[in-house]
């Protein structure tokens, strides 16, 4: 074997030195690197590294409370209530069958959905909503690892499906729906508070940490009506009762202050139940139809022609003319039913108590001077628009609230006929709270009050801001010819009294109404023969006018006037309920 060669010192020497070097360049590229990262990218690292750990989460207000006056009394219409959602992370499930078993053993529904669920790839699935407390104390008592159970706040409606149409309700996303809720959601909806949390490495808050810095949510506003539950709730009983008997499937019925615009009572059949709004299939069951479907509201119309001719000066209540039967205008016919068919000597009073079509429209005529023109459509749109404040929204507190249609004066084909339609309550269309509000108007002595559901708001520092009646517009006729409307209306009542199947009025009050039968447009135009929907509204009280009805029947199946024999009986009882229920004040001369 040959020698191993030794290892000269200097070469041994240049090895450590270029391993000395190696050590000090590595540590300094550590250095280097240090210093970068702790001062020179302290601050952006401080931030990223607090990102993983702050946590920002919404506080959920409570909603404002809906009450209304029972007597002396107020009392909840809508409250919250706190139920609870059952979730699962199907990544934690060890034995799917099992868990969902004993899940729908505590909650109810169906195991096999709940284990499909589990089986899913989604890592959150909601098995059930409105899940109660107890239940869902037991379902967490199961301690099944990946199940779990979130706080979800919900109305609740003590007064069950009362007034439902008018309240609305709210969606599972928090939004308010339809009625008040959708009208009132900013006000009632408060503003969600802010909480940011240091938390752990799971995610959990830590209390104690000084970074966690708290907004309080702000609780919506509290909502008093101007509705009187009792009155509501015999109206809903009222109109069931008489739509029963009409035959009907359908109608409305309100009661409102023609001194104040306050609505009283405000009913819609069909109902349904707001707690379980999921359940509706038809969602035209959750529109209140006397503000948000409008129709041809028929001779209802002709008090407001009469008025605005009288306020005129075009006729005076004392008027007499020859009536002949018919007028052919614009290549049609207007007639009369067939009751009062034929040519008479006729009076302003035969028109509003014999219903006489050709009677509105002779009365049109005397606002163009004769005859229907240009002048005559123009005044009676006027007062349509601008002093019954018809084709305009009323700005009520309700959702999807619809402003009918009034023709234009000057534009459009065929227009003399359409607007002797309009005197008489055909070619245009308004919703029964309009109709409401206009008869106020023209009986209160010439104020037309915004009709209006909120009495009073309370803030969250328990301010009460009371709702003063608000005024749209004075002078919308004079009180004399106020007082000679009342007067006709009166007419109408006392001649039609068994015609219209009403009930006795006790002696003392006074009551004052109209009926209306329009047909139904079809489609594509034109109306049907056969279908009609019933209206009548009127007032009642003492010396004054303390309480306005309206009343809508669709398509009634009875024979006879849809106005005079489906909603006049139920205009009747709701006016003598209001007599022996609720301090109609009587006559005192």
């Amino acid at each position: 074997m040959r020698p191993t060669k030794p290892v000269r010192p200097n070469n041994l020497n240049h090895r450590i030195k270029l391993m000395y070097g190696l050590v000090i360049t590595v540590l300094a590229i550590f250095t280097v690197r240090l210093f970068y990262l702790q001062v020179i990218r302290h601050e952006y690292y401080r931030t990223e590294a607090l990102a993983k750990q702050l946590k920002q989460y919404e506080i959920q207000p409570e909603r404002g409370a809906i009450s209304a006056h029972d007597g002396t009394q107020t009392v909840p219409l809508v409250l919250n209530e706190t139920y609870y959602t059952i979730y699962v992370d199907p990544v934690y499930i060890s034995d799917r069958a099992k868990a969902a078993v004993a899940i729908a053993g505590i909650i109810g529904g169906d195991a096999k959905t709940y284990e499909q669920q589990m089986s899913g790839k989604n890592r959150y699935e909601v098995l059930a909503k409105r899940v109660d407390k107890d239940k869902k104390q037991k379902v967490l008592d199961l301690k099944l690892e990946g199940v779990g159970s979130q706080a979800q706040p919900y109305r609740v409606y003590p007064q069950g499906s009362l007034a439902a149409q008018l309240l609305g309700f709210v969606n599972d996303e928090g939004q308010g729906k339809y009625g008040l809720e959708q009208a009132l959601n900013d006000d009632l909806k408060g503003k969600a508070g802010r909480l940011k949390a240091i938390t752990d490495a799971s995610g959990v808050p830590l209390a104690a940490s000084r970074g966690n810095t708290k907004t309080d949510p702000i609780p919506g506003k509290k909502i008093t009506l101007t509705i009187d539950i009792n009155m509501q709730r015999q109206a809903e009983d009222i109109l069931k009762a008489g739509l029963d008997a009409a035959k009907s499937g359908s109608g409305s019925a309100l009661i409102m202050d023609p001194n104040t615009g306050a609505i009283k009572a405000m009913a819609n059949y069909p109902s349904y139940n707001p707690a379980e709004f999921f359940k509706v299939e038809d969602q035209n069951l959750f529109n209140n139809a006397n503000v948000s479907s409008p129709l041809e509201v028929g001779s209802i119309m002709k008090p407001l022609t009469v008025a605005a001719a009288l306020q005129q000066g075009a006729i005076k209540v004392s008027d007499e003319y020859d009536d002949p039967g018919f007028f052919k205008i614009d290549n049609a016919v207007v007639e009369n039913v067939e009751e009062v068919a034929g040519a008479a000597h006729r009076t302003v009073t035969d028109i509003l108590t014999r219903s006489l079509n050709t009677g509105a429209t002779w009365v049109l005529m005397q606002m163009g001077g004769g005859e229907i023109n240009e002048k005559a459509r123009v005044a009676w749109h006027d007062y349509m628009v601008n002093h019954y404040q018809l084709g305009k929204l009323t700005g009520i507190e309700q959702g999807y609230e619809a402003e009918g249609s009034i023709p234009d004066p000057k534009d459009g084909f065929g227009l003399n006929i359409q607007y002797a339609n309009t005197s008489f309550g055909q070619g245009l269309t308004a919703t029964p709270l309009q109709m409401g509000a206009a008869l106020s108007s023209i009986i209160n002595g010439g104020t037309y009050y915004r009709p209006h559901l909120v009495e009073s708001v309370t803030d969250k520092d328990g301010k009460t801001t009371v709702k003063k009646p608000e005024s749209v517009k004075t002078g919308v006729i004079s009180d004399k010819v106020s007082g000679e409307i009342r007067s006709l209306m009166e007419a109408v009542v006392n001649r039609n009294h068994a015609v219209y199947k009403l009930q006795t009025i006790p002696a003392g009050y006074s009551i004052g109404g109209k009926t209306g039968t329009a047909q139904i447009t079809k489609p594509g135009g034109g109306y049907y023969e056969d279908k009609y929907n019933g209206m009548f509204y009127g007032f009642v009280g003492g010396d004054n006018p303390q309480y306005v009805i309206v009343v809508r029947v669709n398509e009634p199946k009875i024979p006879g006037y849809a106005g005079s024999q489906a909603a006049g009986p139920i205009f009747s009882n709701l006016a003598v309920m209001l007599i022996n229920n609720f301090n109609v004040a009587p006559k005192t001369r």
